[in-house]
């Protein structure tokens, strides 16, 4: 199991959505195995770069394999990495982890005991690994993160793709990646393989 760099994000943010399925990401060793993501490019109306380069959208139109991390309806700091070229601007949402390390401090800051509850969606996540505003624009190859490609137990996993949730423009695309048949999922599959 090798780190992934910025070389791994510089391509389709749909095929780095889909391959970020059952790697591992661990903050400040916290952490577990990605099962659930989604993919935003720029002419996606859905995504932050629709409107174009500003403050707020600069983290992702620089290199890939950056974090971008923003504040979802004033309460949840939600994580994405950046890819695609740099000046492209396309992200993936890290919306779920199956956790494995660290889970009796990601237990203490949720307030819940069970695992399955602990990182099951993109803002419980942040919250049970501890990651805010502050870590915006941060590289996703360097501490405070470590991020490593399948391991063994993971290198056939299938994974199922269908329509994004919680958001309202282009909730249609297919571009929602899950492990199939994973507990851990923000909500329970309605995909196709």
């Amino acid at each position: 199991m090798s780190g992934l760099d910025e070389n791994f994000f510089a391509r389709s943010v749909h095929e780095v959505a889909r391959e970020l399925i059952g790697c591992e990401l661990r903050f400040r060793g916290a952490g577990g195995v990605i099962v659930e993501t989604e993919s935003y490019e720029r002419d996606d109306p859905a995504c932050h770069a629709y409107v174009g380069l500003t403050r707020r959208t600069s983290t992702l139109f620089g290199p890939p394999g950056r974090a971008y991390v923003y504040l979802s309806y004033g309460i949840h700091s939600l994580l994405n990495a950046v890819c695609e070229p740099e000046g492209t601007a396309a992200a993936v949402l890290i919306r779920a982890l199956e956790p494995r390390s660290g889970i009796e401090e990601m237990a203490r800051r949720r307030r819940r005991s069970d695992r399955r509850q602990l990182c099951s969606g993109p803002g419980k996540l942040t919250e049970a690994l501890g990651i805010g505003l502050e870590i915006n624009n941060a590289s996703l190859a360097a501490p405070p993160f470590e991020l490593r490609g399948r391991s063994a137990e993971w290198r056939g996993v299938q994974v199922s793709t269908g329509p994004r949730i919680g958001i309202t423009r282009a909730a249609e695309l297919p571009w929602r990646f899950c492990a199939a048949g994973s507990a851990y999922l923000s909500r329970p599959e309605v995909l196709a393989a």
